[in-house]
């Protein structure tokens, strides 16, 4: 069983607000994982082939979870998703979508790429704080996931 603890979080969002309202969410939600931040796609594709700034797997440990907003400038969440969840070395990191769209669209699109999950951002801070919470209990205290290669 994966020690979830101790597994760095990859964050990929462009807005700082809400990159600093999730770091904060997380934070007292109790959990104490690293967090890395990518603030668009190319930046968090980078980021997990470990090429250009990440080459190094010191500057880009393997995530155990990725939180995903899919309206990112660049290359956006959909694309992303969609070449993680077709890497054979990446595709069994979780992803968790988690933006703003109710768009009926992209929730199906997502699962059609392989989202683990879809999570609407409650647009006030109590509820957000809130949907971190229930995140963090289920992806770090009720999943069971195969060991991780790294």
């Amino acid at each position: 069983m994966v020690d979830w603890s101790n597994q760095p979080i990859l964050i990929v969002e462009d807005s700082p607000e809400d990159f600093e309202a999730t770091v904060r969410a997380l934070k007292s939600s109790g959990l104490r994982n690293s967090l890395y931040r990518c603030s668009d796609g190319d930046e968090a594709l980078d980021y997990l082939h470990r090429r250009g700034d990440y080459a190094s797997a010191d500057s880009a440990p393997r995530p155990g979870i990725i939180l995903l907003d899919l309206n990112l400038p660049g290359t956006d969440g959909r694309e992303v998703l969609e070449e993680i969840k077709q890497d054979p070395e990446l595709k069994k990191i979780p992803v968790v979508v988690l933006t703003t769209s109710t768009d009926e669209r992209d929730i199906e699109a997502c699962y059609e790429f392989g989202a683990n999950s879809y999570i609407q951002k409650p647009v006030d801070l109590a509820g957000f704080v809130n949907a971190i919470q229930r995140l963090k209990d289920y992806w770090f205290q009720i999943v069971v996931f195969p060991k991780t290669d790294d």
